[in-house]
C-alpha cells in the first residue's frame, strides 16, 4: 500500500501552492491509496489531496484553516500502527513516550528529522512547500511510504535546485 506523507503547505498563508515539481504527483497518484498530513492547509489544498486517493487523514497545524481537525489521530495501514501528530514542539523525550502510549509503529510528525528509536520509526515529512516565515532556506520535500506486511520502504523527496532528489530507508517491524 502506498502512502503520502506531507506537511506544512501552509497554503496559501505562506505560498500559493505546491512546486510544481511536486505536482508531478500526479504520474503516482493514481497508485497512492492513503495520504496523512501534518496539517497548515487550507480547504483548497485538502481537496486536491482528497482528489489523489480517498483515504485522507490529517491532524491541526497551527495554520490549518479547518479547526474541525483532531489534535492527534491513529490510523492503521496494513499490519502498522501509525499516530500523527502535528510537531512536538521541541519535546524530543516525549515521542517515545507517545509511541508507548499510543501503542504505534510509526509516529508522523512535524517538527523533527527522522529517526528510529526503541523499534519505532518517526518521520518528519518537511515542509510540501518549502514556505517558512522564520527560514528561507527550507528545502521542499515530502514522503512516500510502501507498506508492506512487516516492512515499510520510506522514499524521502526533496527538491533541491529544481531537481527532484531521493533517498530510501526501510523500517523492518520487529
Amino acid at each position: 500500500q502506498l502512502v503520502l506523507v506531507l506537511g506544512d503547505l501552509r497554503i496559501p498563508h505562506r505560498c500559493n501552492n505546491l512546486p510544481e515539481k511536486k505536482t508531478k504527483l500526479q504520474l503516482v497518484s493514481r497508485k497512492i491509496q492513503h495520504i496523512r498530513c501534518t496539517g497548515k492547509l487550507c480547504k483548497e489544498s485538502y481537496d486536491y489531496l482528497k482528489a489523489l486517493a480517498s483515504d485522507v487523514h490529517i491532524v491541526k497545524g497551527d495554520f490549518g484553516e479547518n479547526l474541525n481537525y483532531a489534535e492527534q489521530k491513529v490510523v492503521t495501514v496494513g499490519h502498522f500502527r501509525i499516530d500523527l501528530i502535528p510537531g512536538h514542539q521541541g519535546d524530543m523525550v516525549s515521542l517515545p513516550l507517545l509511541q508507548r502510549q499510543f501503542d504505534v509503529n510509526i509516529l508522523i510528525l512535524g517538527h523533527t528529522h527522522k529517526f528510529e528509536a526503541e523499534n519505532k520509526f518517526d518521520i518528519n515529512p518537511g515542509s510540501a512547500t518549502g514556505a517558512d516565515a522564520l527560514d528561507t532556506n527550507i528545502i521542499p520535500s515530502l514522503v512516500l511510504m510502501n507498506v508492506q506486511t512487516s516492512t515499510v520502504v520510506t522514499y524521502v523527496h526533496q527538491l533541491i535546485r529544481e531537481d527532484v532528489k531521493g533517498e530510501s530507508i526501510k523500517y523492518k517491524k520487529s
